[in-house]
């Protein structure tokens, strides 16, 4: 499925949270990502952790290309520009990392990818832009200052759109701080698909928790 950058970013942008996951069983991958998409998170931030992970990354986007094409599958912890052209190669419509990496903003720019880079200081989220990202990761979120930390780049820099992951959890609390603070979507990885709901294999625990978190972060939007 073709899938430009900006309705990836927009796409982003509007479902507030980006569910971040791994598991080795390409099955396993599929009801997981069923499960976040039918709850609302058709954008899927898959961790490239495991081994052979960009494998079951095939697997993946190659099952949900005929069952279900308004997935949008996306890869996170790619910290250089060979690994971030295979997961491109394998179906990536976005490349996210811990850190910023040059070479990686050049591949994804050269296929029109959307890249969120992982970013700790004001000046790495500069950099990261003058590179041609759209939406910058805050990594890991809660140690580079928290909410107090995105108000504080937001001033100089209301261009700015932040992602953080780390520190982000599902409550009404912790969401507000991290959207009154001014975030466009957050990362969210065990809080939100938890290994509680994993082990017991309830999909439609996590299609629920996915569609609540949504649903709380639409409504801290709108206050």
């Amino acid at each position: 499925m073709a899938v430009d950058r900006m309705t990836v970013l927009s796409a982003m942008m509007d479902q507030g949270v980006i569910p971040v996951f791994y598991h080795p069983d390409v099955e396993v991958c599929k009801k997981v990502i069923q499960a976040c998409a039918n709850g609302g998170a058709k954008c899927i931030e898959f961790t490239n952790r495991g081994d052979f992970a960009p494998h079951v990354f095939l697997d993946v986007t190659r099952h949900f290309a005929k069952a279900d094409p308004s997935v949008i599958m996306g890869v996170g912890s790619i910290v250089d520009a060979p690994t971030a052209g295979i997961y491109i190669a394998n179906g990536a419509k976005f490349v996210v990392g811990p850190l910023l990496n040059a070479d990686v903003a050049k591949v994804c720019n050269r296929r029109k990818i959307a890249y969120s880079p992982g970013c700790g200081s004001a000046s790495e989220i500069n950099y990261a832009e003058e590179l041609g990202c759209e939406i910058v990761k805050v990594f890991p979120g809660s140690s580079v200052g928290g909410p107090d930390f995105v108000k504080s780049v937001l001033g100089p820099c209301p261009w700015t759109r932040i992602m953080p992951t780390g520190g982000v959890d599902c409550t009404e609390e912790s969401l507000t701080k991290w959207f009154k603070a001014g975030v466009v979507c957050v990362g969210m990885g065990s809080n939100l698909v938890t290994k509680q709901l994993l082990d017991a294999q309830d999909y439609a625990g996590i299609e629920k928790k996915v569609r609540e978190t949504i649903a709380l972060i639409r409504t801290i939007r709108g206050k």
